[in-house]
């Protein structure tokens, strides 16, 4: 004990922001379980009716809009974020790595309303992305990305790009480049070297980033809220929607719960993918 005085100390902080968050996980469940009094705040006595409406279209629709949406935004944010932490890592060039650093960081620092709105602005039917469009010739009458997936991945895809270029930027900087000049000496193009060399070496940063993202998007809320415009409902809406304007908080603890245990079957789901891949990649 005596060589670590600072031990107890330090976990008691941790130890006591999980209890209090267990006790309220455990306040949500027992809620989940009991019933709704119209008109009044107060539960009635226990029950599992909230837990069958969960198979009714609206709310079952609404899961599965979350995990598919989660799901696209994670896939596009890896495509789009990989080259430019890639590009990040590697460039000699001090002003180019500054600006894509600027460029890459600076959306942390605004609040996810104000990218919000302002991507409304952008996605609108007369939205810069459609005015652009129009006057370049590309489209002929303007394309509706407002209260559609598509708009909402776009948005959200935006805002996680910080995030994973970060992870991937870290994945990539520890990797021997002594390797690729190896692949390079023995005949290997570019793209081979990249794709039979980098990649692999980088699939433990590739793994945790898409997990992150996907757990991260899942409890996505203002984004699909002002973007789906209540087209586009995904579990965390519906649970604003019936904890905060229904009133009805056992069936808005009842889609908390659900919400839960869907995170954790995806992402245990999602780790076994992640360990087959490891173990294909490091056979390889």
């Amino acid at each position: 004990m005596s060589k670590r005085p600072f031990l107890i100390p330090f976990l008691v902080p941790a130890i006591l922001v999980a209890v209090i968050f267990l006790a309220a996980l455990a306040e949500i469940l027992q809620y989940s379980f009991r019933e709704f009094i119209p008109g009044s705040l107060d539960v009635g006595g226990f029950t599992l009716d909230n837990f069958a409406r969960i198979y009714r279209p609206v709310y079952f629709k609404a899961v599965v809009n979350t995990f598919v949406l989660s799901l696209a935004t994670a896939f596009f944010t890896l495509i789009l974020s990989y080259p430019i932490a890639f590009a990040l890592v590697r460039t000699k060039v001090e002003w180019v790595r500054t600006l894509l650093i600027l460029l890459s960081i600076t959306p942390l620092f605004t609040g996810e309303i104000v990218r919000t709105y302002a991507w409304m602005l952008v996605l609108g039917t007369n939205g810069f992305l459609n005015t652009m469009l129009l006057d370049i010739g590309i489209i002929s009458e303007p394309v509706t990305f407002m209260y559609t997936r598509a708009g909402v991945v776009i948005a959200l895809v935006q805002f996680a790009m910080p995030v994973m270029i970060i992870i991937l930027a870290t994945a990539i900087s520890h990797i021997n480049t002594d390797y690729e000049k190896a692949a390079a000496n023995l005949g290997a193009r570019p793209w081979t070297v990249i794709t039979r060399v980098v990649i692999p070496l980088t699939m433990p940063g590739i793994i945790s980033g898409f997990i992150v993202i996907f757990a991260w998007t899942m409890s996505a809320f203002a984004t699909p809220q002002l973007i789906g415009g209540g087209k586009v409902l995904m579990i965390s809406n519906a649970i604003y929607l019936q904890g905060f304007s229904a009133l009805n908080f056992p069936f808005a603890a009842t889609l908390s719960v659900i919400a839960l245990i869907s995170a954790f079957a995806s992402l245990a789901l999602m780790k076994l993918i992640a360990n087959r891949l490891e173990r294909q990649t490091a056979i390889h």
